[in-house]
C-alpha cells in the first residue's frame, strides 16, 4: 500500500531541489546554445582545420555517453589540478554534450536558408559577418526553434545525471529521502511529477516562442 503522507514532510526540500534542477538546466542550455553556435559556424566555414575540429568534436561527444563525459569533467580534471564544484562540472558536461547536437540543429537551419539571399547580400557589398548576423542567423534560429525546444526538454531530464556527482538536485534529494524512509515508489513518483511539471512549463514557453516567431514572419 502506497503512503504518500511520507512525502508530505519533505515537499519543501524537494521543491528547493527542483529549483536547483531548473538552474542547472537553464545554465546548461545557455552554454549549449552559445557553444553550439560557434561549432556550427566552424563546421560550415571554408577553413578546413576549423571544419575538421568541429567534426571531431561532434563525433566524440555524440559517440560517448554523457555519464562518461560528466565523470571525466568531475573526476578527471582534478588529476590535472583543475578542481570544479559538482554544479559547475555538471553545467560544463551538460553544456558541452548539448552543444554537439545543437550545432547540427543550427547547421541544418543555416543550410535551409536560400543561397540567393546570401548572393544578393554579397552583391550589395555586405561582408560575411554582416550577412550571418543580419540575414542568415535570425532566419536559421527561427527555423531551428522546434528542434532546439526538444533539445532543451531533453537536457532538463538529463540533468538528473548530476545526482551522480553529488549535486543536490531533484533526483539526488528524492533518492536520499526514499532510502531513508524506505518509500521508493512514493518519492520517485513525486520526483516524476515534479519533472513532468518542469517539462510542461518548458514546452509551454517554447511553444509560445515558436508561435510568436511564426506570427512575426507573416
Amino acid at each position: 500500500m502506497l503512503d504518500f503522507s511520507l512525502v508530505t514532510d519533505f515537499v519543501p526540500f524537494m521543491l528547493k531541489a527542483t529549483i536547483v534542477t531548473l538552474e542547472l538546466s537553464v545554465v546548461s542550455i545557455i552554454v549549449g546554445l552559445v557553444l553550439g553556435l560557434f561549432i556550427a559556424l566552424m563546421k560550415i566555414s571554408n577553413i578546413k582545420p576549423l571544419e575538421w575540429m568541429a567534426d571531431f568534436y561532434i563525433w566524440i561527444i555524440r559517440g560517448t555517453p554523457m555519464l562518461v563525459q560528466l565523470f571525466l569533467v568531475y573526476f578527471g580534471l582534478p588529476q590535472f589540478g583543475i578542481e570544479l564544484s559538482p554544479f559547475v562540472s555538471s553545467v560544463i558536461a551538460l553544456g558541452m554534450n548539448a552543444a554537439a547536437y545543437i550545432a547540427e540543429i543550427y547547421r541544418g537551419g543555416i543550410m535551409s536558408i536560400p543561397k540567393g539571399q546570401i548572393e544578393a547580400a554579397q552583391s550589395l557589398g555586405m561582408r560575411y559577418t554582416g550577412i550571418m548576423k543580419l540575414i542568415v542567423l535570425p532566419q536559421a534560429f527561427r527555423v531551428s526553434v522546434p528542434a532546439l525546444g526538444n533539445q532543451a526538454v531533453m537536457m532538463l531530464k538529463d540533468s538528473s545525471l548530476a545526482s551522480l556527482v553529488t549535486v543536490s538536485e531533484l533526483m539526488m534529494v528524492s533518492q536520499r529521502y526514499a532510502s531513508t524512509n524506505y518509500a521508493f515508489i512514493e518519492f520517485y513518483i513525486a520526483a516524476a511529477v515534479l519533472y513532468l511539471f518542469l517539462t510542461t512549463i518548458f514546452t509551454f514557453i517554447l511553444n509560445k516562442i515558436e508561435l510568436r516567431l511564426s506570427v512575426s514572419e507573416q
